[in-house]
């Protein structure tokens, strides 16, 4: 059994955590573990149609955000690595800075320190400099930083079009097989992933 941590903090987008445990549900040989932010929450609530509880219930274990004693805030516990979607910019300064107080940016750091992958679709715009040093340290420690910055070569017709494509290109991080987007120069035959149930 593989395992995959799934992170949301409280950054606009939530719709690119629950796409991600959606389509992670497919792969029945991947345990997901899920943390969220208490503002995670709160986005969760203003910008979907989905409730927290619905979220929780995508995820195989779900750890709550002040509980640094879970299973996944130790290097002993094997993981694939961590996907945070979306990633808002205190959550990278914590992960940067090591700080540690919660759960996310521990799992985070855990990932770092194990040199698993730490994928993080960081949402900011504009960026000032302050923002562009934490991209660039978090980098340097080893993240792979994944905006959500939509491509257009496939021609998106809806916000799940959108959506799936970065969830899409982050699940690619991990060699996780999907058809949530056709690819550059991909022929148009074969089916892609159902839209998302819920509108956001």
């Amino acid at each position: 059994m593989k395992r995959l941590i799934i992170g949301i903090s409280g950054a606009s987008g939530a719709i690119y955590g629950i796409r991600a445990l959606e389509a992670l549900k497919e792969f029945p040989d991947i345990e997901t573990h899920l943390v969220m932010s208490p503002s995670a929450r709160r986005t969760i609530h203003d910008e979907t149609d989905w409730t927290v509880e619905q979220v929780e219930s995508l995820a195989d274990v779900v750890h709550p955000h002040r509980d640094i004693g879970a299973a996944i805030a130790s290097g002993s516990f094997r993981t694939m690595g961590m996907l945070v979607a979306p990633c808002s910019i205190k959550t990278l300064s914590g992960i940067v800075a090591s700080y540690n107080d919660n759960l996310l940016t521990r799992a985070a750091d855990v990932c770092l320190k194990e040199r698993r992958r730490l994928v993080l679709l960081v949402r900011e715009t504009p960026l000032h400099l302050g923002h562009i040093e934490l991209l660039a340290q978090a980098t340097r420690y080893g993240a792979v930083l994944l905006p959500p910055m939509p491509a257009f070569y496939n021609r998106p017709q809806s916000i799940d079009d959108i959506v799936n494509q970065s969830v899409g290109k982050a699940l690619d991080q991990f060699d996780i097989p999907h058809r949530l987007f056709r690819r550059w120069k991909e022929p148009e035959s074969g089916e892609l992933a159902a839209p998302l149930k819920v509108a956001v």
